[in-house]
C-alpha cells in the first residue's frame, strides 16, 4: 500500500508531466510505470524544461523518454537541443534521428550527417503535402476509382512518405482522406459490403495499344479545397468532444434528434457560421486568416456568415472600431450574412442565467477577484456555492435593479472547481458594471462575460460550426457544459492554429502601445500588420486571401510563417496588376551634350512588359529631352568589372530609349555626355530615368517612403525588451524623388512598379501640391529559392 508520500510524489509527477503538455491519459499511465517516470524526468531536467514546454515538445521528450537507445546515452543532450530549438519537431524527424544514433552508439557525433539523415532545415507546407497527395491520386487514379473506399490509404500513404518523409502524418492522413471523400463523394452501402472472391483470370491480350490520356494539370494551392475537414450540419447529432469531471463521469456532448430537427429546420439546412471580433481595436492579419475560415466555409457551402460584435464589455467598445471592422470586412471581399450584436440577445441571455440559476448550475457569489483567483489556485469551493436557489433568483435580480454595488457580486456557473481544466473552475456568467452600453443603452447594469455569452448565442443564431483559434480549446468543455445544462441546441466547435507572422507583434496589448506610444504613426502605419496597415502600404485582399488559403486550415500551433511567403502572394498579383512606369529616387543630372537644348520629344513606353505597340491603351507617353536624371547609384567615378551603372569612358543604355551615354568626367553632381547615333559600342547596362518634361523645368517632384520590417528579430513577442528590438531604418523618407509627367494624375490607392525599384501605392498623405508614394514590397524576394 503507498504512502502518504507516495501519493504526494506521484501528484508532483502528474503535474510536471502534464506541464510538458502530456495529456491526463498519458500523464497517469506514465505516473503508474516507474521506469518510464524515472526516465521521463532525467530527460525533463536533462532538457531544463521542469517549468513546462509546449505540447508539441513535451510528446517528443516522451519519445525520447520511451524510445532513446540506451548505447548513445552521452549524444541525448544534443538529440534535446534540437527539439527544444525545433530543429527537429516532428515524430518523423525523431524516429530517424533516434534509428541514427543507435547505429552510432556512444561515439562523437558527425552532425552534418545526423542533420541529413534526420531532415534538419527542410520545411514541408501543407500545400507541398496537398501536391505530393494529388499526385499519388493521379498516379493511382484508376486503381482508386475501382477500390473505392477498400483501396490500402496506408499504401497512399506511403507514396506520399516516399515523396516528402518529413511531412507532418496527421496533415498527411487528414489530406489524403479530404482528397478521397473529394474524388468518390460519400460513402454508399456498397463501399461497406466485403468484396466476393472471384477466380483469378489470364488478362485477355491487347490487339491495340491505348494512346495514353493525358493528365490533367495539378491545380494549384489557390485552387483547392480546404473545407473538405469540416462535416455538414446534418451530421452534427455525433459525439466529438468528451468533458470529464472529477467525479469520474464524462459528458459526450450531441445533440438530441428532436434539437438537431429543429435546427435544420429553423436554417433550411445551410451551413451558417460567424465571425464575431471585440469591437476594441483595429483588425490585423490574424484576422484575415478568421475571415478566410468563417466566410470562406460559409461561402463554400452556399451558407452565410454574421459578422457578430462580441461587445460584452460596454467599457472597451468603440464606434470608430465597429465602422472599421465593418469596412474592412468588406475590404477583404466578404459579405455578411446578417450583422448582430451580442448585446441584441441581452434580453435572452438574462433569461437563460436565470433559468440556468432555477436548474442549479448557477449561484450568486460575493468573493473578491483576489478571492475567487486563490479558491481556484486551491481547487476550492466559494463559501456561497450551495446557497438556496431562491437566494441566488432574489440577489440575481437585486444586481439587475442595481441594488447591489459593482464589485461586491457576480453570477458564476457551478461547474467543477476539481475539474483538471481550470475553464471549468466556476467561470463567471455576470458582472455588475454602472456603465451605459454603447449599443444596448443604459438599461442594463449586469452583463454578461464571454464565457456565458458566445455559446449561447452562437445557439441562439444557430449558428452550424463555431469554428475559433486553437487557445479557445480548452473552453470546449465549458462551451458544451453551459448548453447541455440549458437544454439547448449545440453548433460544432472547431479550433485551428493561430497565424504567426514573422518580424511583427500581433497581440492587442503591444499593438495598442505601438500605437498610443507613439512609436507608429496610427493603427494603418504600413508597417504595422493590422489590415489597415496592409491596405495603406498597398497589400490587397486577393492577395492576402491567397496568402491564408496556402498556408491551411491547420491545427499545428506555434509555426511562424515568414512575412516574405505574403509578400510572395502580393508580387504575383502586382506583377500582373500593376502599370510600369519610371522613378528616380536620388536623381543625378545628366545633361546630353549633341542633342537639342531646347527640344523635347515623347517616346512610347509599356505599362506592361507584354503590351502590343498597335494598343494605345497599353502604352503611356513620356517626355525626352537633353537632360534626363538617373539613380545616384547608378553612376561612379571608379569602375568594375561586376559594375553595369555609369561611370567615366564606359557606356549605358538608357530604359527605352536607346541612347548610348559617356560621361565626361567632370563631376558627379552633374554629368555630362554624349549619344553615338552610330551605336557602335555594345553596352550592358541598362538604366531607368526621368527627362525634364520642357526645357529648365524639372520633373515631378514626389516624396517616397521606403518600409522595411518593423521589428528586427523573427519573433519580437518572445523578447523581454521587445520594444527595444524595433528597427530604427522600417521607414525612410525620400523628399525629393523624380517621376514621370504621366504620375502626376494618380488617385489614392493606385499601385505601380517602378521600374528596377519595386511595387508602390499612393499614399492618403498626397496633396494636389505633392503625390506621396509607399513602397509595397521589393521587386524580389527569398520565398520559393530557399527562403521560408
Amino acid at each position: 500500500m503507498p504512502t502518504k508520500d507516495d501519493g504526494s510524489d506521484k501528484e508532483k509527477c502528474f503535474e510536471l508531466f502534464k506541464n510538458i503538455g502530456l495529456d491526463e491519459g498519458t500523464a497517469r499511465n506514465t505516473v503508474a510505470n516507474k521506469k518510464v517516470t524515472t526516465n521521463l524526468i532525467t530527460v525533463i531536467n536533462e532538457a531544463g524544461v521542469t517549468g513546462g514546454c509546449e505540447r508539441t515538445v513535451g510528446n517528443l521528450l516522451y519519445t525520447v523518454a520511451t524510445k532513446y537507445p540506451g548505447n548513445a546515452l552521452p549524444n541525448r543532450p544534443t538529440l534535446l537541443q534540437y527539439i527544444l530549438t525545433s530543429k527537429v519537431k516532428t515524430a518523423a524527424q525523431l524516429d530517424a534521428a533516434l534509428a541514427f544514433l543507435a547505429a552510432t552508439g556512444p561515439d562523437n557525433l558527425d552532425l552534418k550527417k545526423f542533420e541529413e539523415a534526420c531532415g534538419v532545415g527542410i520545411e514541408v507546407s501543407t500545400e507541398d503535402i496537398q501536391n505530393a497527395v494529388n499526385e499519388v491520386f493521379e498516379e493511382n487514379k484508376e486503381k482508386i476509382l475501382e477500390l473505392r473506399y477498400r483501396i490500402n490509404v496506408g499504401e497512399l500513404l506511403g507514396h506520399v512518405r516516399k515523396r516528402l518523409p518529413w511531412a507532418d502524418a496527421k496533415v498527411t492522413k487528414g489530406l489524403v482522406d479530404a482528397k478521397l471523400v473529394e474524388l468518390l463523394g460519400p460513402k454508399t452501402a456498397a463501399d461497406d459490403e466485403k468484396p466476393s472472391k472471384k477466380k483469378k483470370e489470364k488478362p485477355a491480350k491487347v490487339e491495340e495499344k491505348v494512346a495514353p490520356i493525358a493528365a490533367p494539370e495539378k491545380p494549384p494551392e489557390e485552387e483547392l479545397n480546404p473545407f473538405l475537414i469540416f462535416p455538414n450540419p446534418e451530421e452534427n447529432f455525433k459525439v466529438h468532444t468528451d468533458v470529464h469531471f472529477s467525479n469520474g463521469s464524462i459528458l459526450r456532448c450531441c445533440n438530441t434528434k428532436e434539437l438537431l430537427d429543429k435546427h435544420l429546420k429553423a436554417t433550411g439546412g445551410k451551413v451558417l457560421t460567424r465571425f464575431p471580433p471585440e469591437p476594441n481595436g483595429y483588425l490585423h492579419i490574424g484576422h484575415a486568416k478568421a475571415m478566410f475560415i468563417d466566410f470562406g466555409l460559409a461561402k463554400d457551402r452556399n451558407g452565410g456568415c454574421y459578422l457578430r460584435y462580441d461587445d460584452t464589455n460596454p467599457e472597451a467598445e468603440k464606434k470608430e472600431y465597429i465602422d472599421h471592422i465593418e469596412e474592412i470586412v468588406r475590404w477583404m471581399g466578404w459579405e455578411p450574412f446578417k450583422i448582430t450584436y451580442t448585446s441584441d440577445y441581452f434580453q435572452e441571455l438574462y433569461e437563460l442565467a436565470v433559468e440556468l440559476i432555477k436548474r442549479g448550475h448557477a449561484y450568486v457569489d460575493h468573493q473578491t477577484p483576489d478571492e475567487i483567483k486563490e479558491y481556484r489556485e486551491k481547487k476550492l469551493n466559494s463559501p456561497w456555492r450551495d446557497r438556496p436557489i431562491s437566494e441566488s433568483l432574489k440577489l440575481f435580480e437585486d444586481m439587475r435593479r442595481g441594488l447591489i454595488e459593482e464589485g461586491k457580486a457576480t453570477l458564476r456557473m457551478k461547474q467543477d472547481m476539481q475539474s483538471d481544466n481550470y475553464n471549468m473552475f466556476d467561470l463567471i456568467a455576470y458582472r455588475i458594471k454602472f456603465t451605459p452600453h454603447p449599443h444596448a443603452g443604459d438599461k442594463w447594469c449586469i452583463y454578461p462575460s464571454y464565457d456565458y455569452a458566445h455559446c449561447i448565442v452562437d445557439s441562439l443564431e444557430n449558428v452550424t460550426h463555431s469554428l475559433c483559434t486553437l487557445e479557445f480549446e480548452t473552453r470546449r468543455a465549458s462551451y458544451y457544459w453551459l448548453l447541455h445544462s440549458l437544454g439547448i441546441y449545440q453548433p460544432y466547435v472547431w479550433e485551428y492554429s493561430r497565424l504567426n507572422v514573422s518580424n511583427t507583434v500581433m497581440s492587442k496589448r503591444k499593438l495598442n502601445r505601438l500605437v498610443t506610444e507613439k512609436w507608429v504613426d496610427g493603427w494603418d502605419d504600413p508597417r504595422l500588420m493590422t489590415l489597415a496597415g496592409l491596405r495603406r502600404r498597398g497589400m490587397t485582399p486577393t492577395s492576402i486571401n491567397a496568402f491564408v488559403r496556402g498556408i491551411g486550415i491547420t491545427r499545428s500551433d506555434g509555426t511562424l510563417i515568414s512575412v516574405e511567403r505574403l509578400e510572395y502572394h502580393v508580387r504575383e498579383e502586382l506583377n500582373k496588376t500593376a502599370p510600369r512606369t519610371m522613378v528616380v529616387l536620388n536623381p543625378l543630372k545628366v545633361v546630353i551634350t549633341n542633342l537639342e537644348a531646347n527640344s523635347v520629344i515623347e517616346v512610347d513606353a509599356k505599362k506592361w512588359p507584354d503590351a502590343q505597340a498597335d494598343d494605345p491603351s497599353a502604352l503611356y507617353k513620356i517626355p525626352f529631352s537633353n537632360v534626363v536624371y538617373i539613380e545616384r547609384s547608378d553612376f561612379r567615378m571608379q569602375d568594375s568589372k561586376d559594375y553595369y551603372g555609369l561611370a567615366p569612358g564606359k557606356s549605358v543604355i538608357l530604359r527605352l530609349v536607346q541612347v548610348i551615354l559617356a560621361d565626361d568626367n567632370e563631376t558627379i553632381l552633374e554629368i555630362r555626355a554624349e549619344y553615338d547615333p552610330s551605336k557602335k559600342t555594345k553596352p550592358k547596362g541598362v538604366l531607368h530615368w526621368v527627362s525634364q518634361p520642357s526645357p529648365g523645368v524639372d520633373p515631378l517632384k514626389m516624396e517616397v517612403r521606403l518600409f522595411e520590417r518593423l521589428f528586427l528579430s523573427e519573433n519580437p513577442a518572445e523578447l523581454d525588451n521587445w520594444l527595444g528590438d524595433l528597427n530604427p531604418n522600417s521607414k525612410v523618407i525620400i523628399p525629393g524623388a523624380y517621376g514621370v509627367s504621366s504620375l502626376k494624375d494618380a488617385k489614392v490607392g493606385d499601385t505601380f512598379q517602378f521600374e528596377r525599384l519595386g511595387y508602390f501605392v499612393v499614399d492618403k498623405d498626397s496633396t494636389a501640391e505633392k503625390l506621396v508614394f509607399n513602397r509595397t514590397v521589393t521587386l524580389k524576394g527569398t520565398y520559393g529559392k530557399g527562403g521560408k
